[in-house]
């Protein structure tokens, strides 16, 4: 696990790097996003160079990492990805896979299917959940419903006008789905993720902390601005 530390805006850029390596070396590549606030920031980055031709994801396939249940349809990931990736860029929509009651029982069967991640992005939540997965989800969780603890929810009230109307329970791909990623790459900034950071990277690997299993695969990069990085 490598950390860089960089300003918000320079951050972003060097995780858009990475994915452009990514692409330009294997355009088929298969990639799970996360999505939130730091995803629209990234996917901003990711539709600029699109469109200034630096980057291409027509023959990518994207998979969804997490989706709320029983939110409105603006609220949801396929929303997200759809308004602000596919809309913005050349990604077919075709090639985006999202979770659903449905889809989750099959969902780790197709991603081997395609050929495995060979990139998940993600973000960070500030008790250390990674996708969905809170606290104490075993290692060897795969794609499941996940409930949503009231540190996440409290979380996720700005987004959706108060604790009360934020989801309860969302589907998340597992720790083991995300570990098996070829490429992790980590966004995390502000103060609020200050602990969270520390915690990811210096937590014991087989900790009640999710994202410290993240310490587990061979390449991880997490990208954080000086106020998450403080206690590092």
């Amino acid at each position: 696990m490598k950390t860089i530390v960089a300003e918000r805006e320079q951050s972003l850029q060097q995780a858009a790097d990475r994915i452009c390596q990514l692409l330009a070396k294997k355009p088929g590549a298969v990639l799970a996003f996360s999505t939130g606030r730091t995803m629209e920031a990234l996917f901003a980055v990711l539709a600029e160079r699109c469109r200034a031709g630096k980057l291409s994801l027509k023959e990518a396939t994207v998979f969804a990492v997490t989706e709320f249940e029983d939110v409105p349809e603006e609220r949801t990931a396929r929303y997200q990805i759809t308004k602000e990736l596919v809309e913005r860029t050349d990604l077919p929509l075709e090639s985006c896979r999202f979770l659903s009651p449905e889809a989750a029982e099959g969902y780790d069967a197709d991603i081997a299917a395609a050929g495995g991640l060979d990139m998940a992005v993600l973000g960070l939540g500030v008790n250390g959940h990674v996708g969905y997965n809170e606290p104490a989800v075993p290692y060897d969780s795969l794609t499941h419903r996940q409930k949503l603890t009231d540190k996440t929810r409290r979380q996720l009230a700005a987004s959706f006008g108060s604790e009360e109307e934020a989801p309860r329970y969302a589907w998340t791909m597992g720790i083991k789905t995300l570990v098996f990623a070829r490429e992790i790459l980590v966004l995390a900034y502000g103060g609020e993720k200050t602990e969270a950071v520390f915690q990811m990277l210096y937590a014991r690997d087989d900790s009640v902390i999710p994202s410290a299993f993240l310490q587990l695969p061979p390449e991880v990069l997490v990208f954080v601005d000086p106020e998450a990085a403080k206690k590092l």
